[in-house]
């Protein structure tokens, strides 16, 4: 038996959480399928001389230190992609939860842009 406090057998609530989190992420594949839609707008939550170095096609600098000051530069029309720097980072997350509580539709890339660019491989593009 798994020896951890927060393991359980309730498979009512792991429905639920699992289409919590289909509902409000995507996944690398999925988002590049999604690069050309228009009702799609993907928002970069690094640094800004991050984003300068490297980041994804069509994707916007947004920096977490900037989402007061910008937000209001986002479209409610739109489903708004954020994204940092890696699976374990937070910051994509924390910006998500600003937007939703602002009205905004939002999903987080799951992975954060070092799984696009080094576990897929995916383009890139400098500014």
């Amino acid at each position: 038996m798994l020896k951890h406090s927060n393991i359980t057998k309730q498979t009512q609530r792991a429905m639920q959480f699992f289409e919590e989190k289909l509902a409000f992420t995507l996944g690398p594949v999925e988002l590049k399928n999604n690069l050309d839609n228009e009702q799609v707008e993907i928002i970069d939550v690094r640094k800004a001389e991050d984003y300068d170095r490297s980041h994804i096609p069509t994707a916007i600098s947004l920096p977490a230190s900037d989402i007061e000051l910008r937000m209001n530069s986002l479209s409610k029309s739109k489903i708004n992609i954020v994204y940092c720097y890696t699976e374990q980072c937070h910051l994509a997350a924390q910006i998500a939860l600003k937007l939703s509580e602002r009205g905004y539709p939002v999903m987080e890339l799951e992975g954060g842009f070092d799984t696009w660019k080094n576990v897929y491989d995916f383009n890139v593009v400098s500014s």
